[in-house]
């Protein structure tokens, strides 16, 4: 089998061919806590480039061994652990991050020794481990709303000789008992900031979270804790990862007996869905809608849909050849135009990116900026 050191090696290399070389107190902790004692026996590669396959440890100790330390995320679970990994289709629920993102993400959480750490999620524990090599065992809190999850990185992370302190629980609430917290560092998606991780932290406290808003990719969003109850901070960089388990998005059904009006919008669906980063901040912040797509052969296809209302739903189809594009609105609220609204908004701020906007979270919930806080977006 590959040495260990070899494959850590590799895997740094990796990481720098797909952004800036790794900080140095990264880089030690990361040949520090190797990988591969937090991947279970049997897991699922599904990189993208090629279809999902298996690695079995048993079976295939070399594949699993040189696998484990690729750039590539590593699915541990599927449908919150119904559906058997073998069947290579399901939901993905749980998995050990690409080594890049969590390098990304470790260094925009910026954790000193003695800093009071809350992971939101500990999945394998992997990222735990690593929490433990930068601040300290005795400082990181690890919530995992999934027992079976959470039973597995507790015994991962005491065959490594780590004893963090492990909640079962929901992220979204926090650990109120363990707190005033230094750094939050959530490994799953959020729409919503719970304003609770702000009041569990002491001011000058960072949050580093993905944040999904329902538009095209995820983001990293990077917060500070300021002295007057808030946070504020900017959208960093793309970050693909999976929705806390009280955040998910719920799918609301047609309403029975209502018959979509049909129309045409000679804008492309495209255009919109893919345009850059900072141009779905902008849909997101302004329409506060969701949007769905599926690719066919000669069509593409584009809901847009509200998370409160079932009637307000649209679906834009492009079909290939045809100047104008079939448009099934299902209310009288224009869902459509209000994206295609926001995208050419985007366009006459002069199409900023993504780090020109961000975000501030109170009490009162969360909104929007560009450039500074005092630029609110609504």
């Amino acid at each position: 089998m590959t040495e260990l050191g070899l494959l850590l090696d590799a895997m740094i290399a990796r990481i720098e061919e797909v952004r800036a070389p790794v900080d140095s107190r990264i880089e030690r902790a990361l040949r520090s806590v190797p990988r591969h004692r937090y991947v279970p026996p049997i897991a699922l590669i599904a990189d993208g480039d090629r279809p999902p396959f298996l690695i079995d440890r048993d079976k295939d100790p070399e594949l699993w061994m040189t696998s484990v330390y690729t750039e590539t995320a590593i699915v541990t679970q599927l449908d919150d652990g119904a559906t058997d990994l073998a069947t290579l289709d399901g939901n993905y629920s749980s998995s050990s991050s690409a080594p890049a993102t969590v390098a990304d993400l470790l260094e925009l959480l910026d954790p000193q020794p003695g800093d009071r750490v809350l992971e939101i999620g500990t999945g394998t524990g992997w990222t735990a481990a690593l929490l433990c090599h930068l601040a300290g065992e005795q400082n990181i809190t690890s919530l995992e709303v999934d027992p079976v999850l959470a039973e597995a990185a507790a015994k991962n992370l005491a065959e490594a000789g780590l004893r963090p302190h492990l909640v079962v629980g929901d992220g979204a609430e926090g650990a109120p008992d363990r707190g005033p917290f230094d750094r939050v560092h959530a490994t799953c998606a959020v729409r919503t900031v719970p304003y609770v991780w702000i009041d569990q932290c002491r001011p000058g406290a960072v949050i580093v979270t993905p944040i999904h808003t329902g538009v095209g990719d995820g983001h990293v969003l990077r917060l500070v804790v300021l002295d007057d109850g808030t946070a504020q901070g900017r959208f960093r960089e793309y970050a693909d990862y999976m929705a806390m388990r009280s955040q998910r998005p719920v799918y609301l059904p047609d309403p029975a007996g209502v018959q979509p009006r049909e129309s045409t919008t000679r804008v492309d669906p495209r255009m919109v869905v893919r345009a850059p980063p900072g141009a779905r901040l902008a849909i997101a912040a302004l329409t506060g809608l969701r949007l769905d797509t599926r690719t066919e052969p000669g069509r593409f296809l584009v809901w847009v849909s509200s998370t409160t209302e079932a009637r307000e739903k649209a679906l834009v189809i492009w079909e290939e050849g045809k100047a104008e594009y079939k448009l099934y609105e299902l209310s009288d609220r224009p869902v459509w135009d209000e994206v295609v609204a926001a995208y050419f908004q985007w366009v006459r701020w002069g199409e900023p990116r993504r780090d020109r906007f961000g975000m501030t979270v109170g009490p009162q919930g969360q909104c929007y900026w560009l450039d500074t806080p005092s630029q609110v977006i609504s």
